[in-house]
């Protein structure tokens, strides 16, 4: 994987393209980005590759020359995190250290052992059968068309409030996001439909940016999350709770969010548009004489809903059935992935749509495989991590610290941003869950309040200036004509616009650490209602 490729191998959307418009003015394919990288370098060169291997090959001498099965196993991590560094596919860093330590310490009868149960073992629970589930319905409501009318949608709803149309992409984005499986993708979609809109209405260029910045990053909490599920599958705890976890506080963040961009419209009206100084497009430097947008009515709002009365099908067969205890998550998954391939059809009819289906299934079956081989990796390094004895050392060591649990989530926000200026959520959760576990056991963490916190703490990191890929992203996208309508947006707007933003995700963590019982409502919720929900 690199810089313009996903975890599937797919192309990501280049800066200029306007294959992810979102507002139906193309009918060119969506690009999708299911779990990109999300790297901020590109390939290696010469020099780094040259560096890299000769770090490889210290770690291996440390390895083999370890006084102690401990020692040995620090090595492995850092041969780890040197194979990450230069962007080797995050299986493999994970996998092939993990292999080459478990042989240093225990030779070959537990190379083999863990060669022969790993890949079963990681990957066999059935819970983890809606994984596929949930990618295939997310690349089916894609291919649908869904992305542009859910938009729609939203702006016709909340576009009469102040800062209505920043309200409406926040929870655009946050549907977007969570159906798609993607940050980025949604990213480069909504940000090319809502700028230009957002400055056609007179918004400043800075709330613009912001906005679309940040409207994705509830998308990996709210469910169908598949990072929750794939968290689900490293801590070992049941798939429904873990989903279900997420979805209040997922939920609560973009209203927070709706909530500043409605105060901002009281406080500072200008900044969305209104009042007597109001930015116009003039205002931001734009040449387009475009500065009015069509009233709409509220008969304009309710015909609006039928155009995604499909997607309204599909929440009500998801969440519906898990409530009631007619579905498991599982069974849930499949049901609402049967549900998403009827939509496309009906939705594509006359468009091929067999052909759409079969992209989907394709897209699904790579994006899967390639997220069964990272879990394998990270069932590889719990085993060395077990066989080294490193685990319970590195346990130890923290609790030495006399951190209290407050203080060591604390910490682990500040790891958090700093491991984001090198990897990407996925990558983040599978390095450091397995050697964090055992901590968080002895310092009372729910699990599933952490799987809350460590995706959205990956996710915020992803927007963090200077070195969050997400800011990156919507500067490229910015930079097209198409988008800006005339107006200049530099990376210092891009950081200013962040900073506006970014106090309420930290206000919403330090909310979340004083409140951890968000987390675990709605799973108890069900649990009570349906009589369980642990597949």
């Amino acid at each position: 994987m690199n810089a313009n490729t996903d975890l599937t191998g797919a192309p990501l959307p280049p800066e200029d393209s306007n294959s992810a418009t979102i507002t139906g003015a193309t009918t060119q394919k969506p690009t999708t980005a299911l779990f990109p990288n999300g790297s901020r370098r590109e390939r290696p060169g010469t020099l780094a590759l040259t560096i890299g291997f000769g770090l490889v090959a210290v770690c291996l001498i440390g390895l083999f020359t370890s006084p102690s099965a401990a020692i040995g196993g620090a090595w492995c991590i850092g041969m780890m995190l040197v194979l990450l560094f230069l962007s080797v596919p995050v299986a493999i860093a994970l996998s092939v250290p993990s292999i080459i330590g478990v042989y240093a310490v225990s030779g070959i009868p537990a190379t083999m052992n863990i060669l022969s149960t790993a890949p079963f073992s990681a990957v066999s629970d059935w819970s983890m059968s809606v994984l596929p589930m949930f990618i295939f319905m997310g690349m089916l409501l894609t291919q649908s068309g869904l992305s542009g009318k859910v938009y729609r949608v939203a702006d016709y709803w909340f576009s009469w409030l102040p800062g209505g149309i920043g309200i409406g992409t926040t929870f655009a984005g946050a549907g977007l996001s969570a159906v798609t499986g993607s940050t980025i993708g949604m990213t480069y979609a909504l940000g090319r439909a809502g700028i230009p809109e957002m400055l056609k209405a007179g918004y400043d260029r800075r709330m613009a940016v912001g906005t679309i910045m940040v409207s994705g990053m509830t998308g990996n909490l709210i469910p169908p999350s598949i990072l929750m599920v794939v968290y689900a599958g490293i801590a070992s705890v049941p798939v429904g709770p873990a989903l279900m976890a997420g979805a209040v506080p997922g939920i609560l963040l973009a209203v927070c969010f709706a909530a500043f961009i409605f105060a901002i419209g009281i406080i500072a009206p200008k900044l969305v548009g209104r009042g007597q100084n109001a930015h116009t497009p003039a205002a931001n430097n734009a040449t387009t004489t475009d500065a009015t947008r069509p009233t709409t009515t509220w008969r304009d709002r309710f015909t609006s809903l039928t155009a995604v009365w499909g997607f309204a099908v599909i929440l009500v067969v998801l969440f519906g059935g898990m409530f009631s205890g007619i579905f498991t998550p599982t069974e849930a998954g499949a049901a609402a992935a049967l549900c998403s391939l009827l939509l496309c059809l009906w939705e594509k009819r006359g468009e091929q749509p067999w052909r759409k289906v079969a992209d989907s299934a394709m897209d699904t079956v790579a994006a899967t495989s390639a997220i069964f081989f990272i879990m394998i990796g990270a069932t590889m390094l719990t085993s060395l991590l077990a066989i080294t004895g490193l685990a319970p050392i590195l346990t130890g060591l923290i609790t030495d610290l006399g951190l209290s649990t407050i203080g060591f989530l604390l910490v682990l926000i500040v790891l958090y941003i700093v491991m984001g200026m090198f990897f990407d959520t996925l990558s983040m959760m599978l390095l450091t869950i397995p050697i964090l576990l055992p901590t968080l056991e002895t310092m009372g963490v729910s699990p599933l309040w952490f799987g809350v916190f460590v995706v959205l703490l990956g996710e915020f990191a992803m927007v963090t200036p200077p070195v969050g890929i997400i800011p990156y992203i919507v500067h490229s996208i910015a930079k097209n004509p198409e988008v800006n309508l005339g107006a200049t947006v530099t990376l210092r707007d891009i950081f200013i616009s962040l900073m506006w933003f970014l106090p309420v995700v930290v206000i919403f963590l330090i909310l979340m650490v004083a409140v951890p019982g968000m987390t675990e409502w709605l799973p108890d919720l069900i649990s009570r209602t349906s009589g369980g929900m642990s597949g």
